[in-house]
């Protein structure tokens, strides 16, 4: 077997299905116009039905009422903007991220514009649910336009109220912690009135489908997901992008369980209580080109003269997979690493770890590539080992090929005789390279998944390793490793062409790592670094035992 020519073209092939998965994701098409829960422009807002027979909410039209306004909750990790009409939250900033490196602006999660909508809504519905009535949402009533948590102040909570017709007192709360990206969104019901106050507590995620202001991720940057995702006791993790929702709606009763949306690096996500059945859902608005995912809770019942409290969680942050461990279950599987998730989360721990001590993300990418290519060395001189020993077999499988020509089961019986008699393992070359792949692409979707490496700096010119060297230095020192290992490498190709196409195989390999992310390049930069160190160490030896010739290019 033709070893180092096998190992360029499996890497070949890998580099090619990236780019195919990125190529699938830049073409794919537009969401088509379809029939679908009508809603009219501007300011109307889906609600969903309620459980209870008569109690039929409308989802067309929804009257914008005159005395809404915005009231802004901040604290030391979020801002939030609320419309006091139904109490949704119509924009958050992440405070503690900004929107590009070093820029001035923060990052913006949730937003309301003309051009993109993602908003977090929630709500009662219901027989008697303020948001289930035909005169439009309700318009709750706040002190303040602005609030924000205080020095020294450990937790805010902003209240809004609403009475209706009937006397029944609605209050909806928002209450904010410090470091933390969590909003509790509660709702207390104070029914005074002579009858029983019956309602459902709800909450989704409306997102519109296309986002015209997101920035070409380039030809080989990550296919990252966005759209809508959930859990439930069935399933621990599962997307449902928006071509599930237009051709089907998710309806699923659960235990628990959580929806969300979900971008690079950031998700919103609605959690209710975990020991109750919930109802998942999913809704189409086609003719406005958005799609909401969310959930019901039960139904429940306010005796007359009584209250009741009902409440859920909203996740707004970056996807921190140790806290959105703890604040539902699953929730931390959002970083989605892909069906090599059982290599990238251990790598991901492993570059945790490494970054305690090195501070630097970058250093900790090195150190990562000397434990995993430390790990691989028996695999690497086997690898070499054997090609070695395939060099030498070339002139008795030159003979084999002359004794017996154009009979090819002859010839493959003399050589696994050959193989057989000399010991050595024809794939033994390839071995090493297969397991060094899922191990690239893991780290690959480690660092395009982990929102710690967005504009993490490493030195001198790289100031964000999540994206590509700015002026493709790692590149060109990347391919020049490739090239001093190939020349190191024993050969066994003898065509003419084949050792030209072998010949153009670094050049190819940096065309494509110019656009591959700082912190991946660094990392093929640095394994290479250390395979010419071994493959030295490794050859010295096999020239002791007499079995490595002078390798030819």
């Amino acid at each position: 077997m033709e070893s180092q020519r096998n190992i360029l073209l499996i890497a070949l092939l890998l580099v090619s299905f990236l780019i195919w998965q990125q190529w699938q994701t830049d073409k794919a098409p537009q969401p088509e116009t379809a029939q679908s829960t009508q809603t009219s422009a501007g300011e109307e807002t889906f609600i969903p039905e309620a459980d209870q027979a008569g109690g039929e909410i409308p989802t067309g039209e929804a009257p914008v009422a005159a005395s809404r306004r915005l009231v802004t909750i901040s604290s030391d990790s979020l801002r939030l903007t609320v419309d006091t009409q139904g109490g949704d939250i119509v924009r958050a900033e992440l405070l503690e991220h900004d929107r590009d490196l070093n820029s001035d602006e923060k990052f913006v999660l949730l937003s309301n514009s003309p051009n993109f909508v993602h908003v977090a809504q929630s709500g009662l519905i219901g027989r008697d649910g303020p948001d289930g009535r035909a005169e439009g949402r309700p318009v709750y009533q706040v002190e303040q336009a602005s609030y924000q948590l205080a020095d020294g102040q450990d937790s805010l909570t902003v209240p809004m109220t609403f009475t209706n017709e009937q006397g029944v007192v609605f209050t909806k709360t928002f209450t904010l912690k410090r470091n933390e990206h969590v909003v509790e969104v509660g709702y207390r019901i104070d029914n005074q009135s002579a009858e029983p106050v019956q309602t459902q507590l709800y909450g989704q995620l409306k997102q519109s489908e296309n986002d015209p202001d997101a920035k070409g991720s380039g030809m080989l940057m990550a296919a990252a997901y966005r759209g809508p995702a959930y859990s439930s006791s069935d399933t621990r993790y599962s997307k449902y992008d928006f071509k599930k929702v237009r051709e089907a709606n998710l309806n699923q009763t659960t235990e628990g369980g959580w929806v969300s949306m979900l971008q690079h690096y950031f998700v919103s996500a609605w959690i209710p209580a975990q020991d109750q059945q919930n109802q998942l859902y999913t809704v189409a608005l086609s003719n406005q080109g958005q799609a909401i995912i969310g959930f019901k809770a039960p139904l429940v019942t306010v005796a007359p003269g009584s209250e009741q409290s009902l409440s859920a969680r909203l996740w707004l942050g970056p996807k921190l997979q140790d806290e959105m461990a703890e604040v539902a279950p699953n929730l931390d599987l959002t970083v989605d690493y892909g069906w090599l998730w059982f290599i990238a989360q251990p790598l991901f721990k492993l570059l945790q770890l490494l970054q305690s001590f090195a501070v630097n993300w970058g250093l900790a990418i090195i150190l990562t590539t000397f434990v995993v290519r430390g790990l691989m060395y028996p695999l690497t001189k086997a690898q070499y080992t054997s090609m070695a020993k395939m060099r030498m077999l070339q002139p008795k499988l030159v003979a084999l090929r002359e004794r017996y020509g154009d009979d090819r089961q002859k010839m493959s019986q003399g050589m696994m005789e050959l193989y057989k008699k000399e010991k050595v393992n024809p794939l033994g070359g390839c071995l090493p390279i297969l397991v060094q792949m899922p191990i690239f692409i893991a780290l690959y979707w480690v660092l395009m998944e982990s929102v710690e490496l967005r504009h993490a700096p490493f030195f001198l010119w790289i100031n964000d390793l999540s994206v590509r060297d700015p002026y493709f230095v790692l590149p060109i020192l990347m391919g020049a490793s490739m090239f001093v290992i190939q020349k190191m490498s024993p050969t066994t190709v003898t065509d003419p062409m084949q050792q030209k196409v072998m010949q153009f195989m670094p050049i190819i390999f940096t065309f494509f790592f110019l656009w591959f992310p700082a912190g991946l390049t660094l990392y093929w930069l640095v394994s290479n670094v250390v395979t010419i160190v071994q493959q030295w160490f490794i050859f010295r030896q096999l020239e002791k035992k007499g079995l490595h010739g002078k390798a030819t290019s």
